[in-house]
């Protein structure tokens, strides 16, 4: 009783099979395989198993023997009818296999092999089959003894063997999901027992209901492209937005708000809008208006020493006149002063009286009818007064041919609010417009840098910064208000996909034809994620916009996204609800745009 292919014994623990098989009821030893044996050689194994029941469970040969035998059957007597066997079959004889059932004229079962092969067992139960599958199919043995088939009284009948060990040990619901928005379950049963199986269709869309992202989902209006929406429905949808998701007591919160009310600005106006708009937004949203500080001139940037200006205040005696100046207190004391200083040609403290006495007009005129060097000191005079952070010094500085300071320092909490110098740069352009632009762009980097994404996604939609994809991290925008520099489960959130659908609406308003390629994408996963949901129809209305836009700029250019949508559309297609109206012999029939993404796709793979 060679084995061939195993070298060393296998030892198979009780734990294997002891536990979680109802069908078994006791343990049994291990028990190690001689495969060093002959049959041929008459050698006894001198081995018996502990509980012989076992065995005759797993193998068909040892299920039946002659009546009244015990269950502590030695293995000996199993290989003495064996030899005989053997020897009968050398001699011409024939054998008569109690698991085959020839005697009776039954046809021959599949071996045990096969059936453990289909059966889908675990790898230490295919391991096992193997193993007794080895000696079966070296031997054909007979019945032990001189018992026949004429001492049964009939023919014989094989006992049937025990269940193949089963995966699972117990009956469980096996379930899938349908693309049609369904749970399909399999409920546990045993059709080999009479039982009917039985399956049960559930809607997602009803299992989910109430849940969170079901009814972010609902709440949307989308698609946004098709005929009958009406843009009041989106403004509506954004006043909610920032209503229920804005908490204004926070920046975060103030600048996601000001996104929403953009998205309603132009929604408004059909996706056009001018600086002073956006400046009258800006200004709106503003908690509060700032009191800037003023400064006065320090004596140093006037051009005078410590001496000469404390020699000009007033109180103190004019060399030139001999005259005690009187303290002036009003305006018009003020200009009168400034007058006298010129009836005397003294022109220079005429501007240093105006500066520091703040008549910047008289002081800016007087100098401007001079020499430059003397209006550009008078000039920074007036610009050093105003506080570092004043709207002002911004404008003036952006006049001046230069970035302003803000839009490099503005964000943090000791600078104060940005919108008020975004809404200054946007309603007074300067004739060079690059340098406006790299104005409104370095102030959204540097908000950006900040951690401030809406706050820098508004700044680059004001210089026109188009959009690009979560791969190509120096793209400066991907979903509006939201960072693509982060993960991509944060980074394409459903509010994100829709605030950017809002977006491309709003273009589409201005020019009909107009779409966000880059988007796309985005719009085939907010598809998905409505199929999750079992919003089946809807999620088919968005294939097909996506198929339009593919259409139109080329399939080509995106083979994988075409490839995709085109597999989603295959799935969702019985969805349509155009389909169940037609006549049930064209209901075969496919949508147009899904017959021209196929012979597309085709194309591309062709070439």
């Amino acid at each position: 009783f060679s084995r061939q292919g195993y070298e060393d014994p296998h030892w198979y623990p009780a734990s294997g099979y002891g536990d979680g098989y109802p069908y078994q009821s006791h343990q049994w030893q291990p028990v190690a395989w001689q495969d060093d044996r002959d049959l041929r050689q008459g050698e006894s194994y001198g081995k018996s198993y502990r509980d012989q029941h076992y065995y005759r469970g797993y193998h068909p040969n040892l299920a039946t023997g002659p009546p009244g035998q015990g269950r502590t059957q030695t293995y000996d007597s199993y290989e003495e009818s064996h030899v005989s066997a053997a020897r009968r079959e050398g001699a011409g004889g024939e054998t008569v296999s109690s698991g085959s059932g020839e005697a009776g004229g039954q046809p021959k079962e599949p071996s045990l092999l096969l059936q453990y092969h289909e059966s889908g067992l675990s790898s230490s139960s295919h391991e096992l089959s193997l193993y007794i599958r080895d000696g079966a199919d070296h031997c054909d043995p007979v019945l032990p003894g001189t018992w026949n088939v004429e001492q049964t009284g009939g023919p014989l009948v094989p006992t049937p063997a025990p269940a193949v060990p089963l995966k699972f040990p117990q009956a469980h619901t096996a379930l899938c999901f349908g693309a049609g928005g369904q749970l399909v379950l399999a409920c546990p049963q045993s059709p080999a027992e009479g039982h009917l199986p039985h399956v049960e269709l559930h809607s997602l869309e009803v299992i989910l209901h109430g849940t969170d992202e079901l009814e972010e989902l609902q709440a949307f209006p989308g698609p946004l492209a098709r005929e009958d929406l009406h843009k009041v429905d989106v403004m509506t949808f954004c006043q909610q937005k920032i209503d229920t998701g804005c908490d204004l007591s926070t920046q975060r919160g103030r600048d996601s708000s000001l996104l929403w009310k953009l998205l309603v600005l132009l929604c408004r106006q059909n996706g056009s809008m001018v600086g002073s708009d956006t400046a009258e937004l800006l200004m709106q949203d503003c908690r509060r208006q700032d009191k800037y500080k003023r400064q006065e001139p320090t004596a140093n940037l006037l051009g005078l020493t410590d001496d000469e200006w404390a020699s000009r205040q007033p109180g103190t005696l004019d060399l030139i006149t001999g005259e005690v100046p009187p303290v002036v207190e009003t305006q018009a004391q003020i200009v009168e002063k400034f007058t006298q200083l010129l009836y005397y040609g003294r022109k220079k403290d005429a501007l240093v009286w105006a500066m520091r006495n703040q008549l910047w007009g008289h002081a800016l005129f007087l100098s401007s009818k001079m020499d430059p060097r003397t209006y550009s000191w008078v000039l920074t005079g007036f610009t050093s007064t105003l506080a570092t952070n004043d709207p002002l010094q911004t404008l003036f500085q952006l006049m001046s041919g230069r970035i302003p300071q803000a839009a490099l320092c503005c964000g943090d909490a000791t600078w104060g609010d940005w919108r008020p110098h975004l809404a200054v740069m946007l309603s007074n352009k300067v004739g060079d417009t690059e340098l406006n632009h790299r104005a409104i762009v370095t102030m959204g980097d540097t908000l950006a840098s900040k951690g401030a994404i809406e706050a820098a996604h508004f700044c680059y939609l004001m210089a026109d910064i188009p959009f690009g994809y979560f791969g190509a991290k120096a793209d400066r925008m991907a979903l509006l208000g939201s960072s693509h520099r982060q993960a991509f489960a944060q980074f394409a959130r459903t509010e994100a996909i829709q605030r950017m659908e809002i977006f491309e609406y709003c273009q589409q308003l201005r020019q009909p034809e107009s779409f966000l390629l880059p988007f796309q994408v985005y719009k085939l996963l907010y598809a998905s994620r409505l199929a999750d949901h079992g919003l089946a129809a809807q999620a088919l209305q968005y294939c097909e916009h996506i198929c339009t836009a593919l259409l139109r700029h080329g399939p080509a250019a995106h083979p994988v996204l075409a490839q995709q949508v085109l597999r989603l559309a295959e799935r969702l297609k019985l969805s349509d609800p155009l389909l169940l109206e037609m006549p049930e012999q064209d209901q075969a029939l496919e949508p147009d745009w899904l017959e021209q993404l196929r012979a597309c796709c085709q194309e591309w793979e062709v070439r």
